[in-house]
């Protein structure tokens, strides 16, 4: 059946290929369309890393537990301290700027806790578009325990933790992978974070961080560096992003802000979107495939963020 006038479009924009991405591999891949899957798409790096990834030619699949503006979710990240306020950001607002940029956007609903959420987001994106070409594990549980003194934890807590941070992104990566190898083309990039590499400088509550959260975040920064080895010349690229601290709607929103900005300068959110669409589509990203990379020191090092870093004396915006 021939194509509607809807696929044609995307057929013609995939051929003109995107600006500054590699090129396909061969010839039948171009007419397809570049299918990105994002986890914690609703606002912060996820949202941004959305937004330059459609200026690079991808279609991008949404996904988070905020749908629509002023959704409730608990977000509260100590034992006994739920917190239901509304955050910025939704799946709908980053999907009307991945389609003002002239690309489609898939927004779904998906709870990194929820096993069955995570399976019916990428069935229902293959069976709307297609296969996953790159991606993108970004979001993270916000949950009792993940800033809780080591004292106060509970196994739950830990679990749960474990769950959305190490086991959700693993199911997503053995679910997409196969398909990855059988095309012998695809990226997959992990958020990591340096609380996982490093020893906090306060109590977790005072500028420091949780054991739950540190540790789990530690586990996955593994993944990248056992799947390169495992995948040697495959054509698939594995990446870990280390963002630095990044002021997102939510830090702001929480507090985090005020305990960790005295400490470290922050960085907007497209700094590391800037740097995992750098590593996704240029060639020259080749040298970082199964390693870490820090967003800021690389994003500076390239100049990839016109005005960032802001030179002294000008803040941060």
């Amino acid at each position: 059946m021939a194509p509607g006038p809807a696929r044609r479009h995307d057929r013609r924009r995939a051929r003109g290929g995107a600006p500054g991405c590699a090129a396909r591999a061969d010839e039948a891949a171009v007419t397809e369309r570049r299918i990105a899957f994002i986890t914690g798409a609703s606002r912060g790096i996820g949202a941004a890393a959305a937004r330059k990834l459609a200026e690079r030619g991808f279609d991008v699949v949404l996904t988070a537990r905020t749908l629509a503006a002023g959704e409730q979710h608990d977000h509260g990240n100590r034992v006994g301290a739920p917190d239901l306020r509304p955050l910025p950001g939704s799946l709908e607002e980053t999907a009307d700027a991945v389609r003002a940029l002239g690309r489609d956007a898939l927004p779904l609903r998906l709870d990194l806790l929820d096993a069955a959420s995570l399976a019916a987001a990428v069935d229902e994106t293959e069976k709307r578009w297609g296969p996953i070409e790159v991606l993108l594990n970004n979001g993270i549980v916000q949950t009792a325990g993940v800033m809780d003194l080591v004292r106060d934890l509970t196994a739950e807590n830990v679990e749960r933790i474990y769950r959305g941070n190490v086991l959700a992104p693993l199911w997503l990566v053995q679910r997409v992978l196969p398909g990855m190898l059988a095309r012998g083309r695809g990226a997959i990039v992990n958020m990591v974070s340096e609380s996982g590499f490093t020893d906090p400088p306060a109590p977790a509550g005072e500028g420091g961080w949780g054991f739950a959260y540190s540790s789990s975040k530690a586990a996955i920064a593994r993944l990248v560096g056992v799947l390169a080895a495992e995948h040697r010349g495959a054509g698939v690229r594995f990446f870990n992003v280390e963002p630095g601290f990044i002021v997102t709607e939510m830090v702001k929103a929480t507090g985090l802000l005020e305990q960790f900005g005295p400490q470290w300068r922050g960085a907007p959110p497209e700094v590391p979107a800037a740097v995992i669409a750098w590593l996704i589509c240029e060639d020259a990203a080749r040298e970082w495939h199964g390693k870490t990379v820090s967003a800021q020191k690389l994003c500076k090092q390239l100049g990839l963020v016109p005005g960032w870093p802001p030179r002294k004396g000008d803040g941060v915006d």
